[in-house]
This record gives C-alpha cells, sequence and structure tokens, in this order.
C-alpha cells in the first residue's frame, strides 16, 4: 500500500532567507493559494513574533478559505529563565490563531551552552514546558530539533533527550532538521532510523534538510525510506546559503517513484505551473536544469536522442512530461538533425517528408549559421522564419531603404540620448521616420514602430521582455562578433528572435525585424483560422 507523507512547505518562512527573496503581505497571500492548489497538507508561513509583516499576514490570512493546506505559524522554545506566559515569542504565535505551531529548540550540546549558555538541563524544561504551554491551549505542535544530526553525532543520548522532551511536552511531529547541511546520506539514514525505532509509534518523525552539501533531496528521501512520514522543505528550494531542500524534486520523486503520497494524484499536472507561478511572485529566474519542472527537465538536443524519442518517448525520458505539468521541448542546433527538422517543418507544412529535398537545404543553412555564431535553440522564432523562407511560405513585410542611428551626452536631467532614423517601403508607398531613445536599439526599435504602426497597427502590441547580448570571440576584442537575442510578447504569446554581427546595432536589427515579423506572421495565421 501507499504511503502518506505529509508535506510542509516552507517557502515563507525559510525559503525568505535566501538573498533577494522578499515578500509583501499580499505576495504571502499569493503563493498560500498556489501551495493550497498544489495541495501541499501544511504551509509555514512565518514567525508572528519576530516582525509586524508576518503578524500582519497572520491576521488577513484568517479570511482565507483553504481546500487542503493547513497554515502553521513558527517560533522558538520560550527563552531562558523566562515563563512561557511571559515570554513574548509565544504569546505571538497564540495570536497568529493557526491550529498548527512549529516550535525549534537545540538538540546539540554545544549549541545550547555555547549559544544559548543555558546548562542543558535547563533546555531540556524549555523544549518540555513550551510544548506543553502551547499543547494545553489547543495547538498542534511540531518540534524541529535543530541541529539534530549534529547534535547525535556528537552525544547521541542528550539530542534523544531533547526528543524525549517535545514528545513529553505533547509534540505530535519530531522533525530531524540537518541545519548545517552537512550530513552524508547514510547518516542522514542510520540516524533517522534510530529516531523511527524509539518514538515512531507514539508520534511522527519528519526531515529538515539543507543543501549545502547538494544532498538535501537525497537525504530527504533516505529519511523517507527510514520511516520518516513528513517533509519539510522550500517549493523551488531556494533559501539561506545554498538552500533547502527542494520539494518540488523531492514530491515528484516520492510520488512518482516511491510509492509514496505526498498531494492527490490529479494534482501533479499542476507541480511545473504551480512553480512558475511561484517562481514569477517571487521574481525569480527558475533554474532551467531542475529536475522535473525546469525548461530543460525534458529538452533534447543531439540529433540521435532526439529521433529516438519522437519513435519513443521512453527511450530517454524517465517519465513523461506531462505527468508533472511539463513540455517536452526539442532544441534546435546544428546537432539537432533530420528528425528534428522534419519535426519543426510539418508544424508549417505537414506534407513535408524525411526525403524532401528542403529538409537537406534547411539543414544544411542550421549548420552554416550556426557556424557563424547563430544558436536557434534559444531562438525558435528566428528559425521559424528561416524554415518558412526555405519551403516558400515566407513574405517580407517591409522593405528596409536605409538606417542610421546617432548618439550624444547631452547636459541635461535625462542623461545619455540615440536617435535614430530610417525610410521603410510597403506595397510601394515609403514611409520615413525617426525615434528616440535610451540607446540606439531602443531608438531603432521606436522609429521602427512609428514606421510600421500605420501599416501595421498590431505592431503596438508587441513589447520586448528581454535583451541579451553576447561576445563570441572576445579575442577580437571590440572587433568581436556578437549574438543578440531579443526576447518578445504580445501579453498573450512569447518568443525569441536572434541577429549575428560584427556591429552590435546590425545584429540587434536583425533580431528586430524578425520579432516584429513573427508577430505579423502569427496574426496573419489567426485571422484566417477564424475565418475557415
Amino acid at each position: 500500500m501507499a504511503r502518506f507523507i505529509d508535506i510542509l512547505d516552507s517557502t515563507l518562512r525559510d525559503g525568505s532567507q535566501g538573498e533577494g527573496i522578499s515578500y509583501s503581505v499580499q505576495d504571502k497571500i499569493h503563493i498560500v493559494q498556489a501551495l493550497d492548489e498544489l495541495g501541499v497538507k501544511y504551509i509555514e508561513a512565518g514567525n508572528p513574533g519576530s516582525n509586524p509583516k508576518d503578524m500582519e499576514f497572520f491576521q488577513r490570512a484568517k479570511e482565507l478559505s483553504l481546500k487542503t493546506a493547513r497554515l502553521v505559524a513558527f517560533g522558538s522554545t520560550r527563552r531562558k529563565s523566562t515563563a512561557c506566559a511571559e515570554d513574548a515569542n509565544l504569546q505571538s504565535l497564540l495570536s497568529a490563531g493557526t491550529e498548527d505551531v512549529v516550535i525549534f529548540g537545540k538538540s546539540w550540546d554545544f549549541q545550547v551552552t555555547e549559544i544559548l549558555h543555558a546548562t542543558l538541563e535547563e533546555n531540556l524544561d524549555m523544549i518540555r514546558e513550551t510544548c506543553e504551554y502551547l499543547t494545553k491551549r489547543g495547538k498542534n505542535v511540531m518540534y524541529d530539533a535543530e541541529h539534530f544530526f549534529t547534535g547525535y553525532k556528537k552525544n547521541p543520548d542528550y539530542a534523544l533527550k531533547t526528543l524525549q522532551a517535545a514528545v513529553d511536552g505533547g509534540a505530535t511531529v519530531l522533525c530531524l532538521c540537518e541545519t548545517k547541511g552537512g550530513a552524508m546520506p547514510t547518516e542522514c539514514e542510520r540516524s533517522t532510523a534510530s529516531v523511527v525505532e524509539k518514538f515512531g509509534k507514539a508520534v511522527k518523525i519528519g526531515i529538515h534538510t539543507h543543501n549545502d552539501s547538494g544532498l538535501a533531496v537525497a537525504n530527504s528521501l533516505l529519511a523517507v525510506e527510514a520511516g520518516a512520514s513528513h517533509v519539510q522543505g522550500v517549493l523551488l528550494g531556494f533559501g539561506e546559503r545554498t538552500g533547502n531542500a527542494n520539494l518540488s524534486t523531492i514530491i515528484a520523486d516520492l510520488q512518482l517513484k516511491m510509492d509514496c503520497i505526498c498531494i492527490p494524484q490529479e494534482n501533479m499536472k499542476l507541480l511545473t505551473p504551480i512553480c512558475k507561478r511561484v517562481a514569477e511572485i517571487t521574481n525569480i529566474t527558475p533554474d532551467a536544469g531542475m529536475p522535473y519542472v525546469g525548461h530543460n527537465a525534458f529538452a533534447h538536443k543531439a540529433g540521435m536522442h532526439i529521433d529516438a524519442v519522437l519513435k519513443n518517448p521512453s527511450a530517454y525520458e524517465h517519465i513523461a512530461p506531462e505527468a508533472v505539468g511539463n513540455e517536452r521541448v526539442f532544441l534546435m542546433s546544428e546537432v539537432a538533425g533530420r528528425s528534428m527538422i522534419i519535426e519543426k517543418i510539418q508544424k508549417f507544412d505537414p506534407s513535408i517528408t524525411k526525403g524532401s529535398p528542403v529538409v537537406s537545404d534547411i539543414v544544411t543553412k542550421v549548420k552554416q549559421l550556426e557556424h557563424e555564431g547563430y544558436q536557434f535553440e534559444g531562438a525558435d522564432g528566428s528559425f521559424e522564419l528561416l524554415v518558412r523562407k526555405e519551403i516558400g511560405k515566407y513574405q517580407p513585410f517591409f522593405k528596409l531603404h536605409y538606417y542610421k542611428t546617432s548618439g550624444e551626452i547631452p547636459l541635461v536631467e535625462k542623461g545619455l540620448y540615440s536617435f535614430a532614423q530610417l525610410k521603410i517601403e510597403v506595397d510601394g508607398h515609403i514611409e520615413v521616420a525617426a525615434g528616440e531613445g535610451n540607446g540606439p536599439v531602443n531608438a531603432l526599435d521606436c522609429a521602427l514602430r512609428s514606421a510600421l504602426k500605420t501599416f501595421y497597427p498590431n505592431v503596438q502590441q508587441i513589447h520586448l521582455t528581454d535583451y541579451k547580448v553576447r561576445v563570441l570571440d572576445s579575442k577580437s576584442a571590440t572587433a568581436s562578433r556578437v549574438r543578440v537575442l531579443i526576447e518578445s510578447s504580445d501579453g498573450t504569446e512569447a518568443w525569441s528572435t536572434m541577429g549575428v554581427s560584427c556591429d552590435v546595432v546590425e545584429a540587434s536589427w536583425i533580431a528586430l525585424v524578425d520579432s516584429f515579423e513573427y508577430k505579423l506572421i502569427k496574426d496573419i495565421e489567426k485571422k484566417y483560422q477564424k475565418l475557415i
């Protein structure tokens, strides 16, 4: 039978300790709603005793109607020489109004004597009395045994006594924290197994790992193998130092490969979309190589691999990407092979087969351009235009007569200015336009929009969302060839285009024109589809 594993997500508490991570109260509300939609059991939403923002969140969160998740407030054991009823942190936990609370305390004797400056017996009293105080006030107490694995290694008898103190105080979960992130997997497995043997019949045993040795996920999974049934971490793995256990990986591993149930099975397809939503709220770019949910998790580039996956995906994929809400990606490159080219071409012209002469022409063209510095795996828009040109499904939207740019450094408050002027022709009609911007590329962008909007009003929907320049041959210094990648969006769809040249302005112009033409082609096709 499948084992049920409780997931506690600490994105809003432990995750917020990562560099550059800062949540508003509204951000926290949105993330709680996303995690609830995913189906995790607990959401550790902050420490109400640490700052007013967390307390404001807990007050506002009382109005939320959550489907599956339970909010958890986080805090420490009472302070040394302070009664529970007089401890401000514990009173804040009570004010938060959550049914569940996480209390952390010291399990390593070194931390007790050298950091808290307390006696070992005082620490046991602090743990037991804190858990008892909250339990008697109707709280479900989960005890985080901070530095447990280090403490157990140094002084196992005392580390176990701290757990016993929490159980005596009424804690229902003992979560073993690998706080420094330095333990090896076998160490975590053995220590967890010892705790499960001693306490597993009375309470749930949990695991909370950090990634300082790159082992947070492995340590969590082995702890589950050893009997843990409660796993803590952060959905995308970020957090202090090198981060926390990545729950997106752990959930998928447990649910798809270890016969465990962490979230409702029908919600597994939400894993990737929810991760993207949390990343957007957090204002970070998720690692493309992240297992299961990363953009490249099911990306194939080598020609032999692509050919095999097209025949049978299980040849190179350990699960179906749809199982976690992700999708298969074929990266266009000089090593992608004919199968990849055909798969792309047939999106525009299903009649073209592997034996069609145009396939060889496109493969040759791609290899030539990539030799010059193009890299189509990151510019699907430009690759689609290349294919259309080769198969005769492309018609230019305008003819460029000239463009020119100039720059000045005027002594005005707005700082640097660049100017662009261009002349284009559309169906025999000449249009001359100028643009001013923050740099020559921005000025060209403005000028081209101004010239085209009379003929194609929908170009005003295009927004450049990213602009990257890479020097391809730094040995040539300022004469180096550069590759410009532009990412664009019309608010509904996003696409990427590319240009390569020894002139950064020309490379930018090539990518910019591709971006505009890609949008115009797509709009024409959508209009045609509606008509038929």
